[in-house]
């Protein structure tokens, strides 16, 4: 079996004279990008139970900030890139930000991270497989159990998520999935999430316009608001695309598994946010089951 790393085909062959970055450098890249990506949880939940900034404002600010930070990344290259990207793939950007912000008003940190992952996964697997690629039998053992997983987190019982706020971070997920199958064609995956972002910003405005009589906020909510924006997604989409260079398909997929579990442990350790037996189940089931898909599949993501 092969492993290739994740790079797009039509990209220009590295240069011998530029020295790869250390083992170090690579590892402490990722977990600083994992922690980013866990932190947009902890963020916004706290803004939005701690703060007054309603959903719509956190949206707009988050996805303003992002954008402004990685407009200035790809501007501060050595040569200047323009921003790329789509209005399709900025339209999933801000159904997956939206959906993202308005769920977790009555979702915990570990719930909404451990939806929205289990249904980005999902997504991208069974695209793979509608689009022709095979599944192994444990692969498909493992679909199965992700499935359940998610089933068994939203279903009715005394410890359920509410159904609305589940269902919004799972569509939140279905539209990351989407944003994230359109990106692997993308040449310069900074770049194109600069313009998405920057495509992004009239939509968030148009929600933030449409909800203005209902809206509420304070200084700490937009603090929140930016530093979600320019730190975990802006700064961290950078670093992660930064370390993926030189990360196995395998490799990637695999720490990503850590995000929920980072976000629930956020949760409980800085909001109080409580364990349940539930989310517990279903996170190892969720979990589980993507890492079964994940470390036997042959083709998907590069791997082959």
């Amino acid at each position: 079996m092969r492993v290739t790393r994740l790079q797009d085909e039509n990209a220009p062959p590295p240069d011998s004279h530029v020295k790869p970055p250390s083992q170090l450098t690579v590892v402490a890249l990722t977990a600083l990008a994992l922690i980013a990506f866990a932190g947009n949880s902890l963020l916004c939940r706290l803004a939005l139970t701690r703060t007054d900034i309603d959903a719509a404002t956190f949206t707009s600010v988050r996805i303003v900030s992002g954008a402004l930070v990685l407009a200035l990344l790809v501007r501060m290259r050595t040569p200047a890139t323009p921003c790329a990207g789509s209005w399709s793939s900025a339209a999933a950007l801000f159904a997956y930000a939206a959906g993202f912000s308005f769920a977790y008003e009555h979702l915990t940190a570990g719930t909404g991270a451990l939806l929205l992952f289990g249904a980005v996964q999902a997504t991208m697997i069974s695209v793979g497989v509608l689009r022709g690629e095979r599944l192994r039998q444990l692969q498909s053992a493992g679909l199965l159990l992700a499935y359940a997983g998610l089933t068994g987190l939203v279903l009715p019982g005394l410890a359920a998520p509410p159904l609305a706020s589940a269902l919004l971070m799972l569509v939140a997920g279905v539209a990351w999935g989407i944003y994230s199958l359109r990106a692997k064609g993308s040449g310069d995956p900074i770049s194109a999430t600069a313009g998405n972002f920057l495509r992004a910003v009239p939509m968030a405005l148009g929600v933030s316009l449409v909800s203005l009589p209902s809206q509420e906020t304070d200084s700490a909510g937009i603090m929140y608001a930016i530093a979600s924006g320019a730190l975990a997604s802006g700064f961290g989409y950078a670093v992660w695309y930064t370390a993926l260079r030189d990360l196995r398909a395998t490799t990637a997929a695999t720490v990503q598994l850590s995000v929920p579990v980072l976000a629930a442990a956020g949760g409980v350790l800085l909001l109080h946010e409580a364990l349940t037996a539930r989310l517990m189940l279903a996170g190892a089931a969720i979990l589980g089951g993507v890492a079964l898909v994940v470390l036997t599949r042959r083709t998907i993501q590069g791997v082959e």
